[in-house]
């Protein structure tokens, strides 16, 4: 390439790339969409949101369902076909009420019931064993009747009461710097647990006492118990569950039914395997809602414990994983509320009521699917039962305010509800929504927070 005339090469000039192309990748659809959702993810408010419209979502499905699954089974006992419904629905009302009410109490509120609700429970589970209180369900001693046909399980309550009462006592004990000892991060908290495990047992009830243990568990871990610490007492529950379900040929029979594809002799099988039946005939978008075959007395419990097969059947796999997604959406919210906090009270409280729900989730639909011996846990916040419906929408009650009690998200609430009855954006700049004023509140609200958050 010949030089230029002062002998210096030539200048190359930069290709000039057409005016589309930059404005093509920074216009792409999916990247602009992708950072939509990111920045939605991480507004204050998203764990708020997705507690309450998840356990919104799910109780409304559940009701639907309840109403589809129950109908012949109210009817093959000679009762209304809505039978069911209204007693879940007269449940669900007085459920609202109690996650109103559990949403709006402080936490200082919160810490006090924890050990009246513990009292209460225990004392209400040990009167399901006196003979002529106590009342047995499916060979479960676990319910006191309570006139008519209402009932109540008070093993339901003892969820709520141990994640609150081990919460506020953890709580204090990190506090004052005792975690660190292993005697003060088992005793009471494991005595006290165990005892409620055992009052469960006593009625034969090993689902409930599985979900239990699992809360037990979680709340070791976010009190950072030792590997050590957490294999001794793994192996212990281990061993009595081996125990349990070694002398119960029930339970065995349970065991045995895992990825069954007959019923095999004597029947032993039939529920497992027509839950199968239920969701492989209701293919992608099911047989439609109230048109299902299986809970024409071939499934038994199917508006309690199978009810999710129910929903595969009649919605088909898009109906089922979208409570999957519901479900994914609350475990996710619950864990960012646990995780974003600096109070310990808070995060042993969250991270217990989620593993609560998420536990209980997994093992009802693992049971469906046929990957879990069937344990009689009904499905959170779906299922018909409104001695399990109760305790659970005071929980979600408890995340809700738990998410709310965050800076950023008091932040946001203050700014969405202006006090004096002021309109937003009218009456006086100190109610202008400004985004200088909505990020500078963000990061002052994003600086206490600790190091090890995510």
């Amino acid at each position: 390439m010949p030089g230029s005339r002062t002998g210096r090469p030539p200048v190359q000039r930069a290709v000039r790339r057409p005016a589309g192309a930059s404005r093509t990748r920074r216009d792409n659809p999916v990247r602009r969409l992708h950072t939509r959702l990111r920045k939605a993810w991480d507004r204050p408010l998203t764990a708020y949101y997705l507690i309450f419209g998840g356990s919104l979502l799910i109780t409304v499905l559940g009701l639907v369902m309840v109403y589809s699954a129950s109908q012949i089974t109210a009817l093959q006992m000679s009762l209304p076909g809505s039978f069911f419904f209204r007693k879940q629905f007269l449940a669900a009302s007085i459920g609202a009420a109690l996650l109103l009410l559990a949403s709006r109490m402080p936490v200082k509120l919160h810490r006090g019931l924890a050990y009246p609700i513990l009292a209460g429970a225990v004392f209400m589970m040990a009167l399901v064993q006196v003979p002529g209180i106590g009342m047995s369900v499916n060979g479960n001693q676990n319910w006191i009747s309570l006139g008519g046909s209402f009932q109540i399980q008070p093993s339901e309550f003892g969820k709520l009461a141990l994640v609150l009462w081990s919460a506020d006592l953890l709580a204090r004990k990190q506090e004052k710097n005792l975690l660190a000892q292993w005697k003060h991060m088992l005793v009471p908290l494991v005595p006290v647990a165990f005892m409620l495990l055992g009052l469960i047992m006593l009625g034969g009830d090993m689902g409930t006492a599985i979900i239990l243990t699992a809360i037990l568990f979680g709340l070791l871990w976010l009190a950072g118990a030792p590997t050590r610490l957490f294999v001794g007492v793994l192996s212990i529950a281990a061993t009595l569950g081996v125990i349990l379900i070694k002398t119960s040929p029930n339970r065995m029979a349970r065991l045995q039914c895992i990825g069954a594809t007959d019923p095999g002799p004597g029947d032993a099988c039939w529920q497992a395997v027509h839950g199968i039946y239920a969701l492989a005939s209701g293919g992608i978008f099911g047989s439609g809602l109230g048109a299902s075959v299986e809970k024409w007395g071939q499934l038994p419990e199917a508006h309690t414990d199978f009810i999710f097969a129910v929903t595969g059947e009649e919605l088909g796999l898009a109906g089922t994983l979208s409570v999957l997604a519901l479900f994914a959406a609350l475990g996710y919210a619950g864990i960012r509320v646990a995780g974003r906090t600096e109070d310990p009270f808070v995060r042993y409280a969250a991270g217990g009521v989620t593993t609560w729900i998420t536990a209980q989730a997994v093992i009802n639909i693992g049971a469906v699917l046929g990957l879990l011996p069937i344990a009689g846990v009904p499905l959170p916040l779906f299922s018909y039962g409104g001695s399990a419906l109760l305790p659970t929408m005071f929980a979600i009650g408890l995340l809700i305010a738990f998410a709310r009690d965050e800076p950023a998200a008091r932040a946001a609430l203050a700014m969405r509800h202006p006090r004096f009855g002021r309109k937003r954006g009218t009456g006086g700049s100190a109610f202008v929504r400004s985004p200088r004023r909505w990020n500078t509140m963000r990061r002052r609200a994003s600086a206490v927070r600790s190091s090890g958050e995510r």
